[in-house]
């Protein structure tokens, strides 16, 4: 056994938490696979998988081996690239998550030029509204709004987005427009839960920040959600921008109290701060910067 074979086979067992997965990620037989990890073992005299007939976890020795295996294995591969000279034609996989409603509008706008680019290059997209744990999911790169909470991660910014709030014109038609936030006390709102304070929306007016208590009879997680419904005159909704420029376009939609608008959400390319970067994933920040940014 290649001893570069058992790393690529261990990473793989690893991620996909199986034999059977980690050895159909790589394209080899579950026997081969049992195979490299037992040489592994055998090689180094310790045990890193715990096996029982449902799981294959990683043991305490087998955790520690992984954080130093991926890395390396990483600066492997691009050295690999260098000295192929094939920098100028990028290649591997790169796995992205994404929040499901950015995620399948803006983000696959920006990386299809990037694929058309680099052909070598395939791109696994996840598209999740739950927070994804990215080391514990092998995920390369997550594209998050709000700002940074773990500190083992590094965030690239890519751009600020406008928190906006909206109405369908059939709502305002039967319940009035309102001219100023605090008339939203008396209003229908949709409430969105994946704002850390979904029932006090907050405004700036002449310089200075207040907030406004809101309720409603729907709530969700998903920005999509709190904007669907908003267009169906449900009530007034609040949400990132990118979400509602459609409605807007259609005229399903009408923003309100831009003058008092007051938050900006960061949106940022998150990845770990432990970790070798690829070129393809290098590459990849870079043209998400920039396509977000110009």
């Amino acid at each position: 056994m290649d001893t570069l074979d058992g790393m690529r086979t261990f990473i793989a067992v690893a991620k996909q938490k199986s034999f059977t997965g980690g050895a159909k990620q790589l394209g080899i037989s579950t026997k081969l696979a049992s195979k490299y990890i037992a040489q592994l073992e055998q090689k180094h005299g310790a045990l890193l998988f715990h096996r029982t007939t449902r799981s294959v976890t990683l043991t305490e020795t087998g955790q520690a081996y992984f954080a130093r295996c991926v890395p390396l294995l990483e600066q492997f591969e691009e050295l690999e690239d260098v000295i192929q000279h094939r920098q100028s034609a990028l290649s591997g996989t790169v796995r992205l998550t994404a929040p499901t409603a950015f995620g399948s509008t803006k983000l696959v706008d920006a990386l299809a030029p990037f694929l058309a680019l680099h052909p070598k290059i395939n791109v696994e997209l996840n598209l999740s509204d739950q927070y994804v744990a990215i080391i514990d999911e092998g995920v390369d790169v997550a594209v998050r709004f709000g700002p940074l909470k773990d500190s083992t991660l590094i965030a690239k910014k890519l751009m600020d987005m406008r928190i906006v709030f909206f109405a369908s014109p059939d709502y305002l038609k039967r319940n009035g427009k309102p001219s100023h936030p605090r008339a939203l006390e008396t209003h229908n709102c949709l409430l969105q839960t994946s704002q850390n304070d979904p029932e006090n929306w907050k405004f700036r007016e002449g310089g200075n920040a207040f907030t406004v208590n809101v309720s409603g009879d729907f709530a969700s997680n998903s920005p999509r959600a709190v904007t669907h419904m908003a267009s169906q005159g449900l009530g007034i909704g609040m949400g990132p921008q990118y979400v509602t420029e459609p409605y807007v376009k259609d005229g399903s939609l009408q923003l309100l109290f831009e003058p008092y608008e007051a938050s900006i959400l960061e949106l940022n390319a998150v990845y770990a701060s432990n970790r070798h970067l690829p070129a393809r994933i290098r590459a990849l920040l870079d043209h998400l910067a920039l396509s977000f940014t110009s």
